[in-house]
Parts: C-alpha cells; structure tokens; sequence
C-alpha cells in the first residue's frame, strides 16, 4: 500500500455566491428600507462584486444581507475582501474581491507548522496555490486536518482529493 494523501486549498464555489448575490438583489428590491435608495449588487466581472447605493450607511447595510445571505450557504467570509465605501459622483459604492488560493508565504506557514506540530512522516509539499500533505498512515492525516483547522487563517482552508 502506497502513501495516502489529500489537498489543502482555499476555493470558493461561485455558484453558491452567485446564489448568495442573487437573493441579495431580491431581498433589497423588496425591503421597505431600501425604497428609493437606488441601491444595487451586481457581478464586475468573473472576480469581483459592485454595490451601489446613495448613501454610505445603504450600502454598507447590502454588504450586511450580502455576509447574511453567504453564512447560510455555508461560504467563508474570508473568500471576499471588501472595500470601504467611497463616493463616485452622487452615488456610494463598495468594490468586493473575491480571493482564492493559499499565497505561498501561507502555504510557507501552513507547511511548518505540519512539519513543527504535526505527526512524524507527514510530508507537505507546495503545488502552485495549493499544499499536497501525504502520509503512510491515514490516521496521520486525520490528525493534520484536525491541526489545520484548529488554527486561525486568514484565507478559507478546504481539504480536497483526499486518497
């Protein structure tokens, strides 16, 4: 029996914060407190969201339904990056940047910490903008995601192809 393995990466389903963005949209077309205010949440792109509203209070009140509407379709907070407001001509806008990826300083950090903390014989290896941990025994594996979950990351962790 060879090594057993699995991936730690940091994804976001962009399904589910289209899902999220969509009942968002509904939600402040209906709600009596975002009458007249013009406020709006659309796509910029693949990687990016918009809100627009007339007032700054507004549109951090859509970022609000928006964190709400992406906690319950279970998506990270971390995968968005949102900007404070700013004001472009009468109307306040707030730009979100959707991340994905572990940064390889991250996966640096994530890789010593396996190799300080972990079990013996856990190798992780760096792949681009993800970490391949690989073991003999799967217990050990079990024990590895247990750590990495246990600390706090500022990026999403999921764990992935695990064989």
């Amino acid at each position: 029996m060879g090594d057993s393995s699995f991936d730690i990466v940091s994804k976001y389903d962009r399904q589910e914060v289209d899902n999220a963005l969509g009942q968002t949209a509904r939600e402040i077309a209906t709600r009596f407190d975002f009458k007249g205010t013009g406020a709006t949440i659309e796509w910029q792109g693949d990687e990016a969201i918009e809100i627009t509203a007339s007032a700054d209070d507004r549109a951090t009140a859509v970022l609000d339904v928006f964190k709400g509407k992406l906690i319950k379709r279970d998506v990270s907070l971390k995968v968005i990056d949102a900007s404070d407001p700013r004001q472009s001509g009468v109307v306040s806008k707030i730009g979100i940047a959707l991340k994905e990826g572990i940064s390889s300083e991250d996966a640096k950090k994530i890789s010593k910490l396996i190799r300080d903390e972990g079990p013996k014989g856990v190798k992780a290896q760096i792949q681009g903008d993800e970490l391949r941990v690989s073991s003999k025994k799967r217990d050990d594996l079990q024990a590895v995601q247990a750590l990495v979950r246990g600390e706090e990351w500022d990026f999403a962790v999921q764990f992935t192809n695990y064989r």
